[in-house]
């Protein structure tokens, strides 16, 4: 009893000195042939159509304002009633690169970077609702506490920044989504693979400037003196406490070396045109996307850059008006995202950069009509699009397919699981390996089991 007394009071002065363990410390991965280091989750929150993107649907047009046939099955829906009809869409389609991999007319600029992009069309979930379906995305689970794919990661592989987040969150300016800050979090994780979300708009993060007469070596003392007074009141395994104080310590590390990530005053030209920065309607995904490659250069391990925030209509939820709706929201991030691709590529850091687009869901075939005579979809996911560019995924294919009116997926279905899992294997890290202990269980972000989509990899 003795001997654990005197260990347990040795653990906590080695708190209070500092502990030589950094949870944050680069760690190996489980595979030695890892091909990515890092993420970007281009998130287009709200649900995009698949119908409107990436998967045509000849028939659907064909069947436009007639009941659904009945062999295609029953789905669950929020607002589409019983006895409504499909809905065709106005988009066109056409092939792109070598691949010939049919891309819709909201999306040209994507569409020219199709030869590194694998389209996976027989994406599914289990939930039908906006806050469920997104956490189920980010983190594997449909209820909120469950820790995020970006803190999964973070906490396997540490981070390389050291001036830096380890894992950024940059919202979208028009307001928080249905499913809010939990689903990005940590949850039971240890509070050092939390998050950092950015503000919108073109100051990400204040105060990173010195105050007005204040020197380097005036601030740094003041940090030292703020850490050694939190450490002589911190108590053993204190995770929350400990991540705290090392907040201090990076926000210091930001103001002296970090100001420059922020300053997009030296980029060329050419490639601030290329992201449509400074011009309408792409300035702010633009920038965000922009950011995302200088933080992942400087060794930022997941970065989420979202597309929709606020009320409905404001996301990619198209329930009034899917033309009005994806034309918007495509317009806002088509061009971008396509200069994201392109400018990883010329990098060098496509190869070890995967970047992931999707939403929590896709659109339902029927139309959801409204007594002003406009038409949109409701929620859908039973069967939708997400593709994965980089990090050593085979692009210029597309893997999977919904039935012919894009109800379900029917052939080589994945699901969000299946999705996290091969985000892990790029990354050399194995889901049954990447766990945590929590209430009794060894936790994990597959939940039960993920396959690797080995078409694409």
């Amino acid at each position: 009893m003795g001997s654990l007394a005197a260990h347990a009071l040795a653990g906590e002065e080695a708190l209070r000195a500092g502990s030589p363990t950094d949870p944050l410390a680069p760690k190996p991965p489980h595979r030695p042939d890892a091909k990515a280091k890092a993420v970007i989750f281009l998130f287009m929150a709200g649900g995009p159509s698949h119908i409107e993107t990436f998967d045509p649907k000849p028939l659907l047009n064909e069947l436009d304002g007639q009941p659904r046939p009945a062999d295609f099955g029953e789905a669950k829906y929020q607002f589409v009633k019983s006895d409504a009809k499909l809905l065709g869409s106005k988009r066109t389609f056409k092939r792109y690169g070598r691949s010939g991999i049919e891309v819709s007319d909201l999306l040209p600029h994507t569409g020219s970077c199709i030869d590194d992009i694998a389209v996976l069309r027989s994406c599914h979930g289990d939930m039908v609702v906006h806050s469920a379906a997104q956490y189920e995305l980010m983190t594997g689970r449909i209820v909120p506490g469950f820790p995020s794919m970006g803190s999964w990661i973070v906490y396997g592989l540490g981070a390389e920044a050291k001036s830096l987040p380890s894992y950024v969150v940059m919202p979208d300016p028009d307001g928080a989504l249905e499913a809010g800050q939990p689903m990005y979090m940590h949850g039971f994780l240890p509070a050092v693979y939390q998050p950092t979300t950015f503000r919108p708009g073109d100051r990400p993060v204040l105060n990173l400037d010195l105050p007005e007469g204040v020197s380097i070596e005036q601030r740094r003392r003041t940090v030292d003196l703020i850490q050694a007074l939190n450490r002589a009141a911190l108590e053993h395994s204190d995770d929350e406490f400990d991540a705290r104080i090392r907040t201090y310590d990076l926000a210091f590390k930001m103001q002296t070396e970090a100001p420059a990530i922020f300053d997009l005053s030296n980029e060329t030209a050419a490639t601030l045109e290329m992201y449509g920065v400074g011009r309408e309607p792409t300035h702010d995904y633009g920038r965000r996307c922009l950011l995302a490659r200088r933080l992942v250069e400087q060794g930022v391990r997941f970065v989420t850059v979202v597309s929709g925030g606020g009320p409905g209509r404001l996301q990619w939820d198209a329930h009034q008006d899917i033309e009005e709706n994806h034309i918007r929201m495509a317009a806002q991030t088509d061009e971008p995202i396509a200069a994201l691709l392109k400018d990883l590529k010329q990098r060098g850091m496509l190869d070890e950069t995967l970047v992931l687009w999707g939403g929590e869901f896709g659109r339902s075939p029927e139309a959801e009509t409204r007594k002003d005579g406009s038409a949109g979809r409701d929620h859908h996911n039973l069967g939708f699009t997400m593709w994965m560019a980089g990090g050593g995924i085979q692009g210029g294919q597309v893997v999977g397919a919904t039935d012919a009116i894009g109800l379900r997926a029917i052939e080589k279905p994945y699901h969000f699981r299946d999705i996290h899992t091969t985000i892990l294997h790029q990354l050399g890290l194995e889901q049954y390996k990447l766990t945590y202990p929590h209430l009794g269980r060894e936790e994990r972000l597959t939940q039960v089991h993920g396959h690797v989509i080995e078409e694409i990899v």
